[in-house]
């Protein structure tokens, strides 16, 4: 076995440069990721607030797993569960591959000008607080006000009570996510191309590939890695939803609560009932299933393609 040089340095200036530049990001991981971790705890107690935080969950009384209990047979727990897989399911995939087709066509204009213009457009909506989107929208759905019904009844149509019937809002809330999220999705997938070798797409052109060939049988493959990791990382979130578009956006509507209703805004309203003991368990839960998701999907990507997968 070769030994290491006795003279070697155990830690160099380099070193101390890059330990104080990931300093800051360190210390709030510590504060703001491993220290709530201990918050935990109250998911297995009846929390009464009596006091400070660390008095209060020392002195609320164990209950152990009884608020998984009542938050796993409560009568519209499944309907929640079946909302939030359904629309993330939805989401996930409606959204790569829109994220992918939209990359696509981006990278292929010949202006740049053109494509930075593009590019500005489709990801400003990210930038935007549900709560001002959720304002627009009103401004839109309103019944007595609204465009939507403004055009409608100019047309000889009927108009809408929009936030009393569940029926449109399906669709509605999936063409709002993509609408706000697409253009980050688009960005990553963008840079992926751009940073792709040109020499191979010079030698494709002088072999006669024609442009989807290129596509199809380059960019997607060269792709694949960022595809997959992007993939994996949202199939481990399915568990979440965004508050902000399934409670803002509809305005708390309890017409629409069968219809909106997800996880994340189960949980906040249980904190609002303070129930704050059931919400921890919702939370946990949610936790715990997304991180099994992620390994677990993971799993299956690495036996498909190990060079794929995150770990």
């Amino acid at each position: 076995m070769k030994k290491e040089p006795a003279n070697k340095k155990k830690w160099t200036k380099d070193d101390l440069q890059f330990s104080l530049l990931a300093l800051p990001t360190t210390v709030w991981y510590i504060l703001f990721c491993y220290l709530p971790m201990f918050g935990v705890i109250i998911a297995f107690k009846d929390y009464r607030i009596s006091g400070g935080f660390l008095k209060s969950i020392v002195s609320s009384k164990w209950v152990g797993l009884q608020n998984f209990k009542f938050l796993l047979t409560g009568p519209d727990i499944w309907m929640i569960i079946r909302n939030t897989l359904a629309y993330n399911a939805v989401m996930i995939v409606l959204g790569t591959l829109l994220t992918i087709t939209l990359a696509l066509v981006v990278s292929e204009l010949y202006s740049k000008t053109a494509a930075k213009v593009y590019q500005t457009i489709l990801f400003f909506p990210y930038f935007l607080s549900w709560v001002v989107v959720s304002t627009l929208v009103w401004g839109f759905l309103s019944y007595d006000m609204g465009m939507a019904n403004s055009t409608l009844t100019e047309w000889g149509l009927p108009a809408h009570r929009w936030y009393m019937e569940p029926k449109f809002w399906p669709g509605f809330l999936v063409f709002m996510s993509q609408w706000k999220g697409v253009g980050y999705g688009m960005v990553v997938y963008l840079a992926a191309i751009t940073a792709q070798d040109k020499a191979i797409y010079e030698a494709a052109i002088i072999d006669g590939a024609a442009k989807w060939q290129q596509i199809w049988k380059i960019t997607l493959p060269l792709m694949k890695t960022i595809i997959v990791l992007m993939f994996i990382m949202s199939a481990g979130h399915i568990f979440y939803s965004d508050f902000g578009l399934f409670y803002q956006v509809p305005r708390d509507s309890n017409s629409l609560y069968t219809t909106v209703t997800t996880l994340d805004v189960f949980v906040y309203k249980q904190l609002k009932s303070s129930t704050t003991g059931m919400a921890a368990a919702a939370a946990f839960l949610q936790a715990v299933t997304a991180c099994l998701m992620t390994l677990l999907v993971n799993f299956i990507v690495k036996k498909i393609d190990e060079e794929s997968a995150m770990i």
